[in-house]
C-alpha cells in the first residue's frame, strides 16, 4: 500500500538517526589519537566520498528506483557502522566513513524524492513541507534520545556506544525492503548515463536560475549548521561540562531541531519566503560570532540558533526546489544540492579545524562567523538579483 511509505520512511529515519555515538564521537576520535584537525579531515574525506557518489546515486535512484536506492543505502551504512565499532586508527576511520558515505549518498535525495512522489500520487504534494518537517523532527528526536542513551553507555567506555550503534542501523534493512515504489515519469533510457548525469547537473547549476541559487544558498546554510556539529563537543569541554552531561546536552539540541522542523512550515508561512530565506544565514553567522566572543557555559544557549536554522533549512528549501523540478530528475537534483554542500565543507572544514588547533576555539568560531556572513550576504544579493528572493 503506497500510503505505508509515509510511516516506513519515518521508521527508517528513526533507525538511521539513532546515533548513539554522536555525543562522544569527537572524544572517541581523540582517545584514538586524532587531533581536531584530524577530526575535520576524516569528515572532509567522508564528504569527498559523498561528492563522488552523490549525483551518480541520485541518477541511480531516478533510473532504477528510489526504493532500491534506499535499500542499498541501508546496506552500505550497516557495513560502515560495524566497521566503526572496531576502528582504532585514522585509516580505519576513513574506511568506515567511506562505507557510511556510500550509504548516505544512496539514501540522500532518494528518500525526499520518494516522499514527494508518494505525496503526488496521494494528491498531497501541497503538504510536503509538513511531512518533510515531520521526518526531520523524527530524525532529530531519535538522535536526541540516542544522545542520552549514548552518553550513559559512554560511562562504560567510549567504544561501547558504537557496538550498539551497529545493531540499531541493521534494523533499517527489513523496513527499507518493504517500501513501495510510486508511479512517476520515467527517465530517458535512450541517453547514456554519464551524459544524462552531466545534463541534469548543468540544468541544476546553470540551466534554471531559481534552482541554481536555491541550491547554492541552501548548501551554504547547511554547511554553516554542519560545521558546528563538530565543534559542539570541544565547546562543551572548553566550558567544563562533565562527561555525564554530554549525552543530555546533545539530546536537548537534537530535540530542539526536531521541534523546529515540526514548526518549519508554520514559521515559513509566518515570516514569508523573503524573510525566511534572509534570516537563515544571518542567524548562523551571528551565532558563530557570539560564541567566538563568549566562551562560557552561560553562552551555550546560543547553540540553539544553529538548530533553529537547521530545522527550517531542509524542509523549506527542499520544498522550494521540488516545486521547480520534474519527478524524473528529482533525486538527482536533490543530490546535486547535497554535493554542493559537501564541497563547501571540504574547503572550509579542515581550515577551521587547523585554526582551532593552532590558535583557539574562539578564533575558529570567528573565522566561521565572518566567512558565512560575507558569503551569505553575497548569496542573498544574488538571490535578489535573480528574482528568487
Amino acid at each position: 500500500m503506497l500510503s505505508s511509505n509515509l510511516w516506513k520512511l519515518s521508521l527508517i529515519q528513526a533507525c538511521r538517526w539513532f546515533l548513539l555515538l554522536m555525543p562522544i564521537l569527537v572524544l572517541f576520535y581523540q582517545e584514538n589519537g586524532l587531533s581536531i584537525q584530524d577530526v575535520f579531515l576524516v569528515q572532509a574525506c567522508y564528504s569527498v566520498c559523498v561528492i563522488v557518489f552523490e549525483v551518480p546515486s541520485g541518477y541511480f535512484a531516478d533510473r532504477v528506483g528510489r526504493r532500491r536506492s534506499v535499500q542499498a543505502g541501508a546496506f552500505f551504512a550497516s557495513i560502515g557502522f560495524i566497521a566503526y565499532a572496531f576502528a582504532h586508527t585514522f585509516v580505519d576511520f576513513l574506511v568506515a566513513q567511506s562505507f557510511i558515505a556510500v550509504g548516505a549518498s544512496l539514501i540522500s535525495g532518494s528518500d525526499s524524492a520518494l516522499l514527494y512522489d508518494t505525496l503526488i500520487q496521494l494528491e498531497g504534494e501541497h503538504e510536503y513541507q509538513k511531512h518533510a518537517g515531520r521526518l526531520a523532527s523524527i530524525a532529530n528526536f531519535s538522535e536526541g534520545i540516542a544522545g542520552i542513551v549514548g552518553g550513559w553507555l559512554a560511562l562504560i567506555s567510549l567504544r561501547t556506544p558504537l557496538y550498539y550503534q551497529a545493531a540499531v542501523v541493521l534494523l533499517s534493512l527489513p523496513i527499507a525492503w518493504t517500501l513501495v515504489e510510486p508511479a512517476r515519469k520515467a527517465s530517458d533510457v535512450g541517453e547514456g548515463s554519464l551524459r544524462a548525469i552531466g545534463r541534469i547537473v548543468r540544468y541544476a547549476l546553470h540551466g534554471h536560475a531559481e534552482v541554481k541559487w536555491l541550491i547554492l544558498y541552501s548548501s551554504l546554510v547547511g554547511t554553516s549548521t554542519f560545521v558546528i556539529v563538530w565543534f559542539v563537543q570541544p565547546y562543551l569541554v572548553a566550558v567544563d561540562l562533565p562527561l555525564a552531561w554530554f549525552g543530555v546536552a546533545w539530546a536537548v539540541l537534537q530535540f530542539s531541531v526536531g521541534f523546529f522542523s515540526l514548526l518549519a512550515y508554520r514559521i515559513e508561512a509566518l515570516l514569508g519566503r523573503r524573510a525566511a530565506l534572509m534570516s537563515l544565514i544571518l542567524l548562523s553567522s551571528a551565532a558563530y560570532l557570539l560564541l567566538g566572543r563568549y566562551e562560557t557555559l552561560y553562552a551555550a544557549p546560543i547553540l540553539f540558533l544553529f538548530y533553529l536554522v537547521r530545522g527550517i533549512n531542509g524542509p523549506v528549501l527542499n520544498d522550494y526546489i521540488n516545486r521547480c523540478i520534474e519527478s524524473d530528475i528529482r533525486a538527482t537534483v536533490l543530490s546535486v544540492r547535497s554535493l554542493v554542500g559537501r564541497l563547501m565543507f571540504v574547503v572550509l572544514g579542515p581550515v577551521v579545524g587547523w585554526v582551532c588547533d593552532t590558535y583557539t576555539l574562539g578564533a575558529a568560531f570567528q573565522v566561521c562567523g565572518f566567512t558565512f556572513l560575507i558569503c551569505g550576504v553575497l548569496f542573498l544579493w544574488l538571490l535578489h538579483r535573480n528574482d528568487v528572493l
